[in-house]
């Protein structure tokens, strides 16, 4: 019995973390060898959480990027709406791109991302007359688009959402309910369960494929700006000028506050399932994890100043975006460029990238689920106001392709690439 018990001693060479990175190395070289030399982050999502039981951490992400300045002459600029661009999605398969604006006659347009074509146009009609005209008559201000490209919802400043067939754009239904603005919209990835926010303060939920409203949740003390969500069922808000972020449980119909920005809060996005990023009119980009009440890593005056000397406020924060499952964001203002940041040691940290000059309010951002562009609307005004206008800006939506290598990290070193 002593001697067995030796032998077995002898035989645990390696301790529980070493085996999980030995385990983490041989899946990385069993997809070198099946020709993945630089899997696309969409790809690598699919995996992510097996490597994350591997890890031991179910939040934990190997995907890191390193990007190159993208050529300025490669940057693709798409013409068609008359008033500023207010948001953009873009289908699941990176095929084609849908945007909306503020022109009450081009409310809606779907683009081809290869060609840049205009593929589809809904017009937007007078108000009020929603019911018999198939486009919006107001402002659009949100839409959402979900994880099998099927459904396309859209929200207006006149309190409606409107559910539209993303292949034909047909519109199929009409959800009413909100008190006043819709300006969140997001699709529960998986599934057709849509959240909305309005500046009503309140989120409700919506099952699209049934035309039924399920619930509605209270808890802002302001106008929500705008709202995230992933796979679990619950979704992310910024809450205004009420300062919080709250994250909604909705099985639980709990929620739980965040609090850590001076200004307005107007954009949020989830990075992966336990992270999330914010901006605010106070200039502030703020990093956070779902289990802790304050920021992870907060930028103050992320895109600098404006004004005159001894006037001076700082550029506000209008659009952020996050690849998802990677450490790469980018975030959006009228400064005259998008920023590309990096979430260093363990998402306790902003690390500045680099710069892609853009002029105009950045009223919505996103990255392709491949990670290989960039998507920002552009327009002369901010998305939720007519503060002031940049008049050299054009209303447009601008394509930034983006040059990367991927390389996976250890458990030992999150911060390294």
């Amino acid at each position: 019995g002593r001697r067995r018990r030796e032998a077995a001693e002898e035989e645990v060479e390696e301790t529980p973390q070493e085996k999980k990175l030995r385990l983490a190395k041989q899946y990385l070289e069993e997809l070198r060898q099946l020709g993945e030399s630089r899997p696309a982050p969409g790809a690598v999502l699919g995996c992510s959480r097996a490597w994350g039981r591997v890890l031991g951490s179910p939040g934990h992400i190997l995907l890191f990027l390193q990007v190159q300045p993208p050529d300025p002459a490669r940057i693709r600029v798409l013409r068609g709406h008359q008033l500023p661009i207010t948001c953009l999605v873009i289908s699941p398969d990176d095929r084609f791109i849908f945007s909306a604006s503020k022109d009450g006659s081009l409310i809606k347009c779907k683009w081809e991302v290869d060609s840049g074509k205009r593929l589809c146009v809904v017009p937007g009609g007078k108000k009020g007359t929603e019911e018999r005209h198939m486009g919006h008559a107001s402002q659009v201000l949100c839409m959402a688009i979900s994880s099998d490209g099927k459904y396309l919802a859209t929200g207006d400043r006149n309190k409606l959402i409107m559910i539209w067939d993303a292949a034909t754009c047909k519109r199929l239904h009409i959800f009413t309910g909100h008190r006043d603005a819709v300006s969140g919209l997001s699709f529960r990835k998986g599934t057709h369960q849509l959240y909305s926010a309005s500046h009503d303060r309140c989120v409700k939920v919506w099952d699209v494929a049934e035309n039924a409203y399920v619930e509605t949740l209270f808890g802002h003390q302001d106008v929500i700006t705008g709202l995230d969500s992933l796979s679990r069922e619950c979704c992310v808000t910024a809450g205004g000028r009420d300062g919080t972020v709250r994250l909604w449980k909705i099985p639980e119909e709990s929620q739980l506050v965040f609090s850590g920005h001076q200004g307005s809060i107007d954009c949020i996005q989830l990075i992966n399932e336990e992270h999330m990023v914010s901006g605010a009119d106070d200039g502030s980009v703020a990093l956070w994890g779902l289990t802790k009440k304050k920021p992870l890593a907060l930028a103050r005056q992320a895109h600098g100043e404006q004004g005159t000397e001894g006037l001076q406020q700082p550029c506000w924060i209008s659009a952020v975006a996050a690849l998802r499952n990677s450490d790469l964001l980018a975030t959006g203002s009228h400064s005259g460029s998008v920023k590309l940041w990096k979430c260093g040691e363990g998402f306790r940290k902003l690390e500045h990238l680099l710069d892609i000059p853009l002029v105009g309010f950045v009223n919505s951002l996103k990255f392709s689920a491949a990670g290989d562009f960039l998507v920002a609307g552009i327009g002369q005004e901010h998305r939720l106001g007519r503060w002031w206008r940049i008049k050299e800006a054009k209303n447009s939506i601008c394509i930034i392709p983006l040059r990367q290598k991927t390389t996976a990290s250890s458990p030992e070193s999150p911060g390294s690439s």
